[in-house]
């Protein structure tokens, strides 16, 4: 078992994370799902990470910096040795986060949870506040109550789980009743995803079961200056960062993707930026047992291309924004599935920058010699922008932060 540090190249980052996909399949079949997993109700796993691999990740990893690991998938807990997988982590001293769409979840494995793992983070995803939103979304009649079952039975063993809704069309107005069901259960925050259009998500991006750009900016606005002061659970609005406010900015835990210092497993062994690996095979990366994890993560062409590309060469308006060195282009997996470029921009803020909507304050200011009059990015000269759609100035502190790398 490897526990000491290894020397890294020079610009190679540690490895801090891995994301571990432990199987290919789902007892769920959610319309949103960006891998879109195996159907399986039936509780099998669709193919699965074996426990000899997982112990190589960890192993091969920890010399390389790991701290932590990210247990998902398809779900995780359909895996048959999900317990021993977390007694492995615990042995080796490595924290641990998961995704769960919750209904597996009993009495027994909550409190097995609490008992022997080094669990510090557990999310629940839950679309709505009653049956009849969240089933249809989830593709199983029953999944509701399931997954409300599974966030008390993780309350109960002492965790405060992440309540993670998806917004759509179909649950755009159960909003602040979803939130106050994650008052009642006990959670500890709750998180509102944007679809993301790829995966079964493009399909519901072509069925008009999206939200707008201008209808995602308006709730985030109102769920931070108007629905978060109200609640007693923290409140995470999951859009890019130059949307947030001075307030979140400021805060060192920004919830972003740290694209630099983590590396994804997935179900067959395959070492690859992250679940995006299982259907763009350019983004995997090395095989575990046949590639060695530290040459793949100091040398592989495509990391090592992702180490000069970002953020120094994001393109379109990610190139202009002040937030650039710790957005880092937002999701590069989404962004490399459009444009099969590390530079292209994130999809919501090309939208928001095409309908006028992005935030003036966030983007490098114009040479001197520039009047205002030429200034093109974003239309952001408009009234419309400046009057709805403003966030604060950065102050100086917070733009040479925010533009520098983070690593």
């Amino acid at each position: 078992m490897a526990t000491e540090r290894a020397p890294l190249p020079p610009g190679v980052p540690p490895l801090r994370t891995l994301y571990v996909y432990l199987t290919g399949g789902c007892n769920l079949a959610c319309r949103h799902c960006w891998l879109t997993p195996s159907f399986h109700p039936d509780g099998g796993t669709g193919g699965h990470l074996s426990v000899e691999l997982f112990e190589r990740a960890l192993d091969e990893a920890i010399p390389l910096g790991l701290q932590g690991v990210k247990l998902t998938g398809g779900e995780p807990f359909l895996h048959p040795d999900t317990l021993r997988l977390v007694d492995i982590l615990k042995d080796r001293k490595v924290s641990l986060t998961i995704e769960t769409n919750g209904t597996l979840v009993t009495p027994e494995l909550a409190q097995a949870l609490r008992e022997r793992s080094t669990l510090n983070f557990i999310s629940v995803s839950i679309d709505g506040s009653r049956a009849e939103i969240h089933d249809p979304f989830r593709g199983v009649v029953g999944s509701f109550e399931r997954a409300v079952d599974g966030a008390r039975a993780l309350v109960a063993a002492g965790y405060r789980p992440q309540v993670i809704m998806s917004l759509h069309t179909g649950n755009v107005d159960d909003i602040e009743p979803l939130v106050r069901m994650a008052e009642g259960l006990g959670a500890g925050s709750v998180k509102f995803n944007l679809v993301q259009p790829c995966g079964r998500g493009e399909q519901l991006t072509d069925a008009g079961q999206v939200l707008s750009i201008e209808r995602l900016i308006e709730l985030g606005r109102w769920v931070e200056r108007e629905l978060q002061p109200r609640c007693s659970v923290s409140l995470h609005y999951s859009w890019p960062m130059a949307f947030y406010s001075l307030k979140r900015l400021a805060n060192d835990n920004l919830g972003v993707c740290g694209i630099y210092t983590i590396l994804g497993v997935l179900p067959a062994g395959q070492l690859a930026m992250c679940g995006i690996g299982e259907v763009i095979p350019e983004l995997c990366y090395g095989q575990l047992g046949v590639d060695n994890l530290a040459d793949v993560w100091a040398s592989h062409p495509m990391l090592v291309d992702l180490r000069k590309t970002v953020p120094g060469r994001l393109e379109g308006i990610c190139a202009r924004c002040l937030v650039r060195g710790s957005c880092l282009g937002n999701c590069l997996a989404n962004n490399y599935h459009h444009a099969r470029s590390l530079s292209a921009p994130f999809w919501f803020c090309a939208q928001a920058e095409a309908a006028g909507l992005f935030p003036p304050s966030r983007l490098v200011p114009p040479p001197a010699s520039q009047g205002v009059d030429n200034l093109q990015p974003g239309r952001s000269g408009s009234s419309l922008t400046s009057r709805n759609c403003e966030a604060e100035p950065l102050s100086a502190s917070l733009s040479s932060r925010c533009v520098g790398r983070r690593k």
